[in-house]
């Protein structure tokens, strides 16, 4: 099943059949939101808003570890994450998707693993996101002619407020491509949660280092805003299928990240935390008896 995390206008599309929104228990608390079942050309999606509806959840508050959890346990597979980024390059202009494939995480108040003591993991980060999504959604972006940057790194800075001068300039020398406050450690826990996770940055505006940033007015940045949400609503009807229809899903590596990745040995495991854990790790976990 396909996933889409995004802002709450992601979901209005045309098309969308059997609509209804769920809600999920997790183990790690409430989700941002119900999430919105569906089918889109007669299969199965999944929309979560990522700050709830009507935007009422601030970045550092979101409980990312329930969102992750939730859809995993209503089977999504994959997660598209549809993010407004602020641009550090010249070229990367208001109205660019760039599909992310690195991450600097200078998060510091955010819950960052499922994971902890009783039952510890270890997943590698070396390349944060799914390749085989981020190729899908390059695909539909140029068949619907959206313009589009195919790599770029993603400083996700902690918030709410944005940066200062000197830190906007830090992260250019950086080499950092775009910046935004949320897709840590949403990232990363789709890794632990062996689900394959793509980005796509949608530029609204340039960051504080460019020299015109002062002078562009809400109105600007909120029409660059409702242009990006139609966009967005395009490129998840022009994705879905494709998603769907990979028959190299099945093998690909982000869906075995905990293979080797548990480091507590069975017999050390504590029973509570493999009961927390049995949608994220079930696959890993399931030898595992509760309570020994």
């Amino acid at each position: 099943m396909l996933g889409i995390i995004g802002g709450s206008g992601v979901y209005d599309i045309e098309g969308l059949e059997n609509s209804r929104w769920v809600k999920v228990e997790s183990s790690f608390g409430e989700p941002s939101d119900e999430v919105l079942l569906a089918e889109l050309d007669g299969q199965p999606i999944a929309f979560l808003p990522r700050h709830g509806r009507g935007h009422r959840i601030p970045p550092s508050e979101i409980n990312f570890r329930a969102n992750l959890d939730a859809l995993k346990r209503l089977g999504v597979t994959d997660i598209i994450s549809v993010s407004a980024v602020g641009s550090l390059r010249e070229d990367l202009i208001p109205g660019t998707f760039v599909i992310v494939d690195q991450f600097i995480d200078r998060t510091f108040a955010r819950e960052k693993t499922f994971f902890g003591t009783g039952l510890v993991a270890h997943v590698s980060m070396a390349h944060p996101v799914c390749n085989r999504l981020g190729d899908h959604l390059f695909a539909a972006l140029l068949q619907l002619g959206i313009p589009v940057v195919r790599g770029g790194t993603y400083l996700v800075m902690e918030g709410v407020q944005f940066s200062s001068l000197a830190e906007s300039k830090l992260y250019r020398m950086w080499g950092c491509d775009v910046i935004g406050m949320t897709n840590m450690p949403e990232a990363k826990l789709a890794r632990e949660a062996e689900i394959c996770y793509a980005t796509v940055g949608m530029v609204t505006d340039f960051d504080c280092w460019h020299p015109d940033h002062d002078h562009v007015t809400v109105e600007a940045i909120v029409g660059v805003l409702l242009a990006n949400a139609d966009k967005a609503r395009a490129l998840v009807k022009a994705v879905a299928s494709p998603v769907h229809g990979d028959s190299c899903a099945e093998t690909c590596t982000c869906r075995s990240a905990l293979q080797h990745a548990i480091i507590t040995a069975p017999a050390a495991r504590d029973a509570e935390m493999v009961k927390k854990l049995s949608a994220v790790a079930g696959r890993m976990l399931k030898n595992t008896v509760s309570g020994e």
